[in-house]
């Protein structure tokens, strides 16, 4: 499937900022950096996507170009700081592109953060985004433990209300428990315009799920994330 590269914007949000795992956007990850498995992944979906790195950095927009991104211009300091959600970075992005003659249709949110997501992901949720009736495209995982399983805890770490509520569930094996989803913040895609109007993937109707493998699915926040999704990356790569 391809349409042209003025329609598809893939952008990708990488700032310099990370309390928890400093400079994690293009810290060494399975012999590349981190954000070089995204920008990958977006020019390999065979959908001639426009594919821009949006970044506060100098060195994260030398790293990106060097891997195929665009980096057209540098994202205010302000909208870069921890507490900076992602759609005014999206918004400025856009905006600027627009002063250089450049619209599109569609939309890829990808975050550097999901080194695992393939491919054929980005392809598969752009084709399910062209379905009747589709506005817009979510990825999300199964959750790995039962949600009847799961507790808040009081100060003193008392069980007891839990007990009382949860009982009968915990009578059961996982198994025969529903299947839940969480988002795992790989991909999003929808129309351009549809996001600009809402300032969000999530409309009130036509928002679909693509359903991804847990092993895919890991969103690196910290070492330990890191870490593991290092190890599964190093693992497909040595059966390749």
């Amino acid at each position: 499937m391809t349409i042209p590269s003025s329609k598809i914007l893939a952008f990708i949000p990488a700032r310099s900022g990370s309390r928890r795992l400093p400079n994690k956007n293009i810290k060494s990850f399975a012999e590349r950096p981190l954000i070089a498995w995204t920008i990958e992944a977006a020019l390999q979906a065979n959908l001639n996507m426009d594919v821009v790195v949006s970044t506060d950095s100098s060195d994260i927009a030398a790293i990106a170009t060097a891997y195929g991104a665009e980096v057209p211009f540098l994202r205010p300091t302000a909208l870069a700081t921890d507490t900076a959600p992602t759609f005014p970075a999206l918004a400025f992005t856009v905006n600027e592109l627009i002063k250089l003659g450049r619209e599109y249709e569609y939309l890829f949110l990808l975050q550097p953060t999901s080194p695992l997501r393939q491919a054929f992901h980005i392809t598969e949720a752009f084709a399910k985004l062209k379905s009747d009736g589709v506005k817009s495209v979510v990825s999300v995982s199964e959750i790995q433990h039962p949600i009847e399983w799961t507790m808040t805890l009081p100060s003193n770490g008392s069980m007891a209300e839990f007990v009382k509520t949860q009982l009968p569930f915990l009578k059961n094996r996982s198994q025969d428990l529903p299947k839940r989803y969480c988002l795992n913040g790989a991909l999003a895609c929808a129309k351009l315009a549809d996001v600009m109007a809402h300032e969000s993937f999530y409309f009130e109707s036509g928002v679909y799920a693509l359903v991804m493998e847990q092993k895919f699915a890991i969103d690196i926040d910290n070492l330990a994330d890191f870490e593991y999704a290092e190890f599964l990356k190093l693992k497909e790569m040595s059966t390749v």
